[in-house]
């Protein structure tokens, strides 16, 4: 079976979109018998925490690339400490407080039985789904069979995600060492469509000159929000104009030099294949072409080196192990 049904807030969806890759012990059936209800749960939980938090789809999306991205999609970044106080995680990485009440609820529902590692692979789905328009259907059918691991290095964290000053090439370096594409690379980096980022990050572009790849207006208004000695801890939205809405308005914002990270304002200025997968992805008429594109990258991105049969653990509690 490659496909599923899912009510997420208002929307009823289905997933047809299913790409296994090489790991075939990951299948969207794993809990199909063992915890059916796992993703009607999991999509309630999902949108009761985003009613009063608008920013926590893209926070609880964030958290699974952070996990696949060191060591592989093994719930690592769940554990308490280590990979959490990582440069580009400590007092940034949020929704550990939603991916709890999610797992006490599958807990209960089906007791020793769903991973962390696949809560957050099914989380990250459910958000962009939820924050996308109305009519529209980004989400791709999410295969299960991951499980936790024991441990988590802050050490391999520091190492292992991309930073928001690197260039087209250290991007593609980055995600090859993952078995991604520069491809891969544009596309992901479009979950930049909605979320939020700290003044701390900016200011590289800001100070002690702005970065001239940053559209002037914008730029002033960045330094509105994050004058130079100000509060570090402010966030501005990474998507200017629909900052809430998972869509493709963020390539068309790199298009007119309003990329709020470096990283991303670099896919548009560097000739070649991210310029012209920018290109592709910015009209409005090519919103279903990203969108299957995301679900495609989102799948391999999921089969980074689970673990997988009797490697690791089903933890009971997210934060610890057993």
């Amino acid at each position: 079976m490659c496909s599923s049904n899912s009510t997420i807030g208002s929307k009823t969806f289905s997933f047809p979109l299913c790409f296994l890759g090489a790991q075939q012990q990951l299948t969207p059936d794993f809990y199909a018998a063992s915890c059916p209800q796992l993703e009607s749960i999991v999509a309630e939980q999902v949108y009761q925490a985003s009613l009063t938090d608008p920013r926590m789809p893209a926070s609880l999306l964030r958290l699974h690339f952070h996990d696949c991205f060191v060591n592989g999609c093994d719930g690592s970044v769940l554990l308490s400490g280590n990979e959490q106080l990582a440069a580009l995680n400590l007092n940034s990485l949020r929704g550990f407080d939603v991916i709890a009440n999610i797992k006490a609820a599958v807990e209960e529902a089906c007791p020793s039985t769903v991973s962390c590692a696949d809560i957050l692979a099914l989380t990250a789905r459910d958000s962009v789904v939820l924050a996308s328009r109305p009519s529209y259907n980004p989400g791709w059918t999410v295969v299960f069979g991951r499980r936790d691991s024991l441990t988590a290095s802050e050490a391999a964290a520091n190492a292992d995600l991309p930073g928001a000053f690197y260039n087209v090439a250290q991007l593609n370096d980055n995600f090859a060492k993952v078995g991604l594409s520069p491809k891969d690379v544009v596309v992901l980096s479009g979950a930049h469509t909605f979320g939020r980022v700290h003044c701390s990050v900016l200011d590289g572009s800001l100070y002690p000159s702005v970065d001239p790849l940053l559209n002037t207006a914008y730029a002033s208004q960045l330094e509105s929000s994050c004058p130079n000695g100000g509060d570090t801890a402010t966030v501005n939205n990474l998507d200017p104009v629909t900052p809430n809405t998972f869509d493709n308005q963020y390539y068309r914002n790199l298009q007119v030099g309003k990329g709020t990270l470096y990283s991303d304002r670099i896919l548009f200025n560097t000739t070649g294949e991210s310029q012209d997968l920018v290109n592709q992805f910015a009209p409005y008429f090519a919103s279903d072409q990203f969108f299957y594109e995301f679900g495609v990258s989102m799948v391999k991105m999921g089969n980074i080196s689970p673990l997988t049969g009797s490697e690791g653990e089903i933890r009971k509690i997210c934060s610890q192990p057993n």
